[in-house]
C-alpha cells in the first residue's frame, strides 16, 4: 500500500479542487447529502460541510408540502380565472365587496397553552417553572365559517360523523340564501327548533 505525503500547497490545489467537484455534484443533485459528497470526493465531513455552509451559502431545508402540483391545463385554468376576476374588478369597482369566500376548520374544546405563551421572566437564583404536558382537547367540532369583506357573513357547526364536501357547502348556501332576510340567531333557533 502506497501512502500520499501532501504538502501544503499540493493539499490547498487538491482541496480547491474537490470544492469546484462538490459544487458541480451538488448543483447536479441538490438532494446528495453530505456523506455522499464525503464519499465522492474523498474529503472529511467538515470540510465537505464548510464547503457547502459557508462557501455556497446553502443550507439543507426540506421541500415545502403543497396540496398538489398543478398541470399545465390547470395552472392553464388559474391564470384564465384570475384574468376573469381581474377584469370584472376593472369593471365594477365595488366587485371585492360582493365576493364572500369559506373555509372549514377543527375547534377543540379547549387548546394548551404554547410553551412560548406560558413563558415567564425568572432570575438566575429562581428556580426554572415546571409545566404538564397537556395534549390537545378530544373534544371536536368542525365549523363551516364564510366570510365578505366586513367579516363573517355565516358560521355553522358541522353535525359529527359528516364529511364536508361540496354537497355540504350547498346545502348551507341555498339554506342561508332563502333565509337572508332573517338574522343568523334567528335561522340557527329554527334550525334548532329551540324559542329565540
Amino acid at each position: 500500500m502506497m501512502t500520499i505525503v501532501w504538502d501544503g500547497r499540493q493539499r490547498a490545489k487538491h482541496q480547491k479542487m474537490s470544492q469546484k467537484l462538490g459544487i458541480c455534484k451538488i448543483l447536479q443533485d441538490r438532494r446528495l447529502t453530505i456523506q455522499d459528497l464525503r464519499n465522492a470526493l474523498g474529503l472529511s465531513y467538515g470540510i465537505c460541510q464548510r464547503i457547502l455552509s459557508e462557501e455556497l451559502n446553502m443550507r439543507r431545508i426540506a421541500a415545502k408540502f403543497v396540496p398538489r402540483l398543478l398541470q399545465n391545463e390547470q395552472k392553464q385554468h388559474r391564470l384564465e380565472v384570475c384574468r376573469e376576476l381581474q377584469q370584472q374588478l376593472q369593471e365594477d369597482p365595488n366587485f371585492l365587496s360582493k365576493v364572500v369566500t369559506g373555509d372549514e376548520s377543527w375547534v377543540y374544546g379547549y387548546n394548551p397553552e404554547s410553551k412560548q405563551q406560558s413563558s415567564q421572566w425568572k432570575s438566575p437564583s429562581s428556580p426554572r417553572p415546571k409545566k404538564a404536558r397537556q395534549v390537545k382537547s378530544n373534544i371536536k367540532s368542525m365549523l363551516i365559517c364564510f366570510f365578505d369583506i366586513d367579516g363573517i357573513v355565516h358560521k355553522e357547526f358541522v353535525p359529527p360523523g359528516q364529511a364536508v364536501n361540496k354537497e355540504v357547502y350547498h346545502n348551507v348556501l341555498v339554506f342561508e340564501g332563502e333565509h337572508e332576510e332573517k338574522t343568523s340567531r334567528e335561522v340557527a333557533h329554527e334550525r334548532l327548533g329551540t324559542p329565540p
